[in-house]
C-alpha cells in the first residue's frame, strides 16, 4: 500500500498545493567524446570513465546560447502541459553561465518564446540552481501571487571551461531543462517538501574567480583563465556527498517520509562516484536512481532537469510515485526536494 505523508508542514499553511504539469529538456549536437578530449589533455576515456562516469557530453555551437537552450526546453515542456507561452506569469532561469551579466537570461528566453505577459528574472546558485529556482516558483503560486510559473535550468558550461586542465575540463557539459509548474488541484501533492542549504566558508573549492568587480578580466590577466571554472576535486567531494545527504533526510523528513518510500532519486549528475556514495551510505538500490551523466557529463542547473525530463517521458516515472531529487554546487549550495509524481 502507498504510504501517505504523515505530517506535510504546507498541508498547514494557507495556499495551493504546486504539481509539476509539464517537462522539457534540449542538448546540442555536437557530441564531444573521452576519446577526442585524451587530444586535446593527457588523459584516456579509461581514466575519464573511471573517476567520473562520464563517456561523452555535448557542446553547443559558436552561437547558440544559454538563452537558446532554455528556450527549447521551455516550448518542449509548454507542448506537454497544453500549454502557450502567453499562459506563462513567471519565468525562472537557473544559471551559472549566462548570456550577459545583465539583462538577465530569463528576459532573453521571454522574447525567444512569445511569453508576452510574464516576469523574468535569473537564479544564481550554481549546480543547485533549478531546484532553488523551483521552491521560488512554488512559492509564488502558493501565495496565489501566480498561477503559471516556468523554471528553467540552462548551461553553456563550454564557454566557461578551461580547456588546458584535464581535471575540470573533461566534467562539463552543455544543455537546458524545463518544467511548467501549476496548482491543479487540492487532491494533488505535488511538491511536498523542499530543503535549501548553503556554506559560503567553502567557496573557494568551487568558484568561477573572474569576470565580476572583484576580478574583472584584462589583456593583462587573461592568460590566468580567471573567467573558468575552478575546482578542489576532493574537497567538493566530500562536501558533495555528505551535504546531498543530510538534505535528503531533511526533505524526507519533512515530507513525512523515508528513503523506503520514494520510488526514484534523481540526483545532480556531477559525478557517480557522488552518486554511489550517497548510495550505499543511504542504502538506497543504484537501480533507484536516474543517472544519465555518463551522455551528458555534468551540467550543472540543468542536470537534475534534463534527467527530470528523461525519467519523465521515458516512463520511469509513474503517476503517484514519490520523488527524491537532490543537488549541491557551488557557494556552497545545495537542496533537496520531495515530489508526488
Amino acid at each position: 500500500m502507498k504510504r501517505q505523508p504523515r505530517s506535510n508542514p504546507r498541508s498547514r499553511k494557507p495556499g495551493r498545493s504546486v504539481s509539476i504539469v509539464g517537462t522539457g529538456s534540449y542538448v546540442p549536437e555536437r557530441v564531444l567524446t573521452n576519446d577526442e578530449l585524451s587530444v586535446r589533455v593527457q588523459t584516456t576515456d579509461e581514466w575519464i570513465t573511471t573517476r567520473t562516469g562520464i563517456k561523452e557530453r555535448r557542446i553547443a555551437a559558436k552561437d547558440e546560447y544559454t538563452s537558446d537552450m532554455a528556450s527549447r526546453a521551455a516550448l518542449a515542456a509548454l507542448e506537454q502541459a497544453n500549454l502557450v507561452a502567453e499562459d506563462v506569469d513567471l519565468i525562472l532561469v537557473a544559471t551559472a553561465s549566462p548570456d550577459m551579466i545583465f539583462p538577465a537570461t530569463a528576459c532573453f528566453v521571454q522574447t525567444k518564446i512569445g511569453a508576452k505577459n510574464a516576469a523574468a528574472l535569473d537564479v544564481s546558485a550554481a549546480c543547485s540552481g533549478f531546484l532553488v529556482a523551483l521552491e521560488i516558483g512554488q512559492q509564488f503560486i502558493t501565495s496565489h501571487t501566480y498561477d503559471t510559473v516556468m523554471v528553467i535550468g540552462a548551461e553553456k558550461l563550454s564557454s566557461i571551461t578551461n580547456w588546458t586542465d584535464r581535471n575540470t575540463c573533461v566534467l562539463f557539459g552543455d544543455g537546458a531543462g524545463a518544467a511548467i509548474l501549476q496548482h491543479r488541484d487540492e487532491k494533488s501533492h505535488g511538491v511536498i517538501s523542499t530543503h535549501i542549504g548553503s556554506d559560503g566558508n567553502y567557496s573557494d573549492i568551487l568558484w568561477m574567480p573572474g569576470g565580476g568587480c572583484k576580478q574583472p578580466i584584462t589583456a593583462e590577466n587573461a592568460h590566468q583563465h580567471l573567467q573558468t571554472i575552478h575546482m578542489s576535486g576532493r574537497d567538493v567531494y566530500r562536501q558533495a556527498v555528505s551535504s546531498m545527504i543530510d538534505a535528503s533526510k531533511k526533505a524526507l523528513d519533512k515530507a513525512g517520509l523515508t528513503i523506503d518510500d520514494i520510488a526514484c532519486v534523481i540526483p545532480h549528475q556531477a559525478n557517480v562516484r557522488i552518486i554511489e556514495a550517497i548510495a550505499e551510505r543511504m542504502k538506497i538500490p543504484m537501480d533507484r536512481f536516474f543517472v544519465n551523466l555518463d551522455r551528458y557529463g555534468n551540467t550543472s542547473a540543468a542536470a537534475v532537469a534534463i534527467a527530470l525530463d528523461e525519467a519523465n517521458r521515458t516512463g520511469r516515472l509513474k503517476t503517484g510515485d514519490y520523488i527524491l531529487m537532490v543537488v549541491f554546487g557551488g557557494g556552497l549550495t545545495w537542496s533537496s526536494t520531495v515530489l508526488e509524481w
